[in-house]
Parts: C-alpha cells; structure tokens; sequence
C-alpha cells in the first residue's frame, strides 16, 4: 500500500507533529507500506502570523488534486488543518477519494490566547474539516471524550512513541549548574505556560531547551533560569539526561512527545492534571500532577529513575506505526 501523507508541518519545524509523520515513514516497511509526502517544500509560502516557524503554503484545490492524482496513492492521510491540508481534503472530496486525518494541535486554544477569537468559532471549522474523513485520529483518551462531546465523529486512536536507544540516562552530565535540575523542552511561546514553571520559587537551576516568540522577553525576565536555545539529536538526549525531573507546565497540548522523551532518559515528570500529562503518566508513578506545580516538582524528586526509564520504554514507535496503519487500513476493509 501507498500512503500519501499531506501535511503543513514540515522541516525545518522541530515539533512533535514532524517527528511523529517521520517515524510513520520509517516504519512504514515493516507493515508492508510505502510513505510519501506533500509538504510545504513544493508551494510558495508565507510565515504564519505569530507562529513564523511555520510556512503557510499558498495553493489551491485544484493544484493540490493534480499532483495527489500524479502519485496516484492508494490512501491519503491529511495530517494538519492548515492551507494544504485543506486544499487536499476539499481535492479528495471533489474526486471521491477517501482520506483519514490527525487531530494534533488544539488551535482553537492556542489562537484564542494570540488572538480575540472565540474558541466555538475554531472548533466549527475544524469539526467541518474532519467531519467526512474516514476516521480522525487522536493520541489519548481524554482527547478523544473531550473531541467527542464537541461533535467529532469516527475518531480513533493513534498513540506516540519514543526512541529509547537515543533517550536514555548517561552517567556524563553536561549541564554545568547547581542541582537539582528542573527541565523544560519545547516551544517558547505563550501557549506554552512558561511563566508557571520559571516562575516557581524552586531549588538548583530551571533549565529551557526550545525557542519561540515569547524566548527573549522570559529570558530578561527570568534571568536565573538558563536557556539553551533549540537542541536535537545526541546534544538534546545528553541534556535530558543531565536533569532531574522534566517540568511541563503547558494547560493545552494533547499529548507532549516531550514527556516520553524524557521518561525514556530516566527523569520523573511534574505537570498539572490536564490532557496530554494525564494520560501519559497515568497510574505508572512516574509523576506527579498537581494544581501546585510547586508541590508536583518538589515531589517528583522523589521518584527513582530507573522506574521512569522502565516505562518510558513501553512507549515503542513500532507500535505507534502499527496503530496508525491499522486506522488506515480499517477504512480500507469498511468501504
């Protein structure tokens, strides 16, 4: 089988939903299927209004249905509601293509804190996006009652995994400050609730790997806490390694490949009891949640790291991609 995957978040993003389509890709041959990709790289673009990391493709249905129809695949995935993927989803509707998408992203939250636009308004649109897709593919649990009660339909489950032979715990530390280390990856952004975590009264160091819009007015700020600007590979497994427990103080992601991440590299996750951190952590005892995120850092000192790194090795991309192309291959048998 040919899988074509559409999507708007494509390199040079570092995010959870690049890496995630990646991993599909590299798994695909192990369940007998080729991946391929439509991605921005192929369009004019622009930089997104306050989020200029990512690149808004400027094309139509029509240009987007000729090139589908050009790789002739025998299913497509439309992996982010943005420009292209609505184009493709408007493409495959208009050719009676069958097609299946990802919920990743909770924009209506995260355009709501950026901007005065209310959040029923988003969450229309996005129900008309997904609404003739042949299944629409959520990470947990709590997405998927939360995504239910607002009028999703077909929705199934699509897990994360982690790459635990990169993230792992290393007796070498290289971050150079005092201890105990609170960590934090991902975006520098407003809707990623830094200013919860940076500003806890906390002993040893706060450290930031990541960057975004909200990096240089947190760094003067915050001028105790450390930030390391955007690391990957080896450089980010050796920092995650060197800290001790990973704080996520974010209210709005859905999943967080950042805390598997973590829990791979031995450390013990403090976090609020949302979406995203709930599901993860769950009953393991790898973390603590807590509407004091103080309280849930403090404790999560407490939590051996060899317990996290046990888990976080149950969290395998193999069976991510197996999840993934089981959805796709259900809508195949149901048509």
């Amino acid at each position: 089988m040919h899988v074509l995957i559409v999507t708007d978040a494509w390199r040079p993003q570092v995010n959870g939903v690049v890496r995630s389509l990646e991993y599909m890709a590299e798994q695909a041959p192990l369940f007998g299927t080729e991946v391929s990709f439509l991605t921005p790289e192929r369009f004019r673009s622009f930089p997104m209004p306050t989020y200029p990391e990512i690149r808004l493709s400027l094309t139509r249905p029509e240009v987007v249905g000729r090139m589908i129809a050009e790789t002739d695949p025998d299913h497509v995935h439309i992996a982010t509601e943005g420009p292209l993927g609505f184009s493709a989803r408007l493409a495959c509707q208009r050719h009676q293509r069958a097609f299946t998408t990802s919920y990743h992203t909770r924009f209506p939250e995260y355009l709501s804190a950026r901007l005065p636009f209310p959040e029923k308004w988003s969450y229309g649109v996005l129900r008309w996006f997904h609404r003739e897709a042949k299944a629409m593919m959520v990470s947990t649990p709590s997405l998927e009652r939360e995504l239910s009660v607002r009028g999703f339909k077909n929705i199934v489950r699509w897990t994360r995994g982690v790459d635990t032979t990169l993230f792992r715990p290393r007796h070498e530390r290289v971050l150079d400050c005092a201890g105990p280390v609170f960590l934090y990856v991902g975006r520098v952004a407003v809707e990623k609730n830094l200013s919860a975590f940076l500003s806890l009264d906390l002993p040893g160091t706060k450290v930031v790997v990541g960057d975004g819009p909200a990096r240089e007015v947190l760094e003067q700020h915050y001028s105790q806490v450390r930030f390391l600007g955007t690391l990957t590979g080896e450089e980010l497994a050796r920092v995650y390694a060197s800290a001790d427990v990973f704080v996520f103080p974010s209210l709005t992601d859905t999943f967080g490949i950042v805390l598997l991440e973590a829990l791979a590299s031995g450390l013990p996750i403090a976090a609020f009891p949302v979406m995203g951190p709930v599901d993860v952590i769950g009953s393991s005892g790898c973390g603590v949640v807590d509407a004091d995120l103080r309280k849930a850092a403090l404790a999560a000192l407490e939590i051996p790291k060899d317990r996290c790194r046990a888990y976080g090795e149950t969290f395998t991309w193999r069976e991510s991609a197996r999840q993934f192309f089981s959805n796709i291959l259900a809508t195949h048998a149901n048509t």
